[in-house]
């Protein structure tokens, strides 16, 4: 299964409600009230994001925080790799060197092609278009693959 992770997902979802007043100053406390997440979870993403540069800490009576740039500057890929790191399909994609079956592994050229699609894809899905809700509804079902019955099974099946 192909996902992202919990913090990721979050740290998503407070850069796009920060996304939504790019030049606005917020606290911790308002945007966990904006997002529904918890103060520490969200205190702890923003002080990720400052440290790879998505995010501006202001201090004084006015201070808070805010995003470093616009959000159509932010990529997705950016969000995801501040959080949970360099973006791999399998370890070899995403740290090379990492595993000792590197050299004679068949399919690690196509993992990495798969990988770099991927990548690809969520460098083009901007912060701001997170921050705006989708027009239209997507078919989740389109994403499925079709179930593949062997030959053997669906003559058993035909058998009963």
């Amino acid at each position: 299964m192909l996902r992202i992770s919990k913090m990721a997902d979050y740290g998503t979802i407070v850069l796009a409600t920060m996304a939504k007043e790019p030049e606005r100053t917020q606290s911790v406390a308002e945007i966990a009230s904006l997002t529904g997440l918890p103060v520490p979870s969200v205190s702890k993403l923003l002080k990720r994001f400052i440290h790879e540069g998505l995010v501006l800490s202001l201090r004084g009576a006015q201070g808070g925080y805010k995003l470093s740039r616009s959000p159509a500057e932010i990529s997705t890929a950016q969000i995801l790799q501040s959080i949970d790191g360099p973006i791999g399909m399998t370890e070899c994609s995403a740290h090379p060197g990492s595993c000792h079956h590197e050299a004679g592994c068949q399919v690690r050229a196509n993992w990495q092609m798969v990988n770099r699609a991927m990548l690809e894809a969520l460098e083009q899905i901007t912060l701001k278009q997170m921050s705006q809700p989708l027009t239209e509804t997507v078919d989740m079902s389109a994403l499925r693959a079709p179930r593949v019955v062997s030959k053997s099974a669906a003559i058993q099946g035909e058998a009963s």
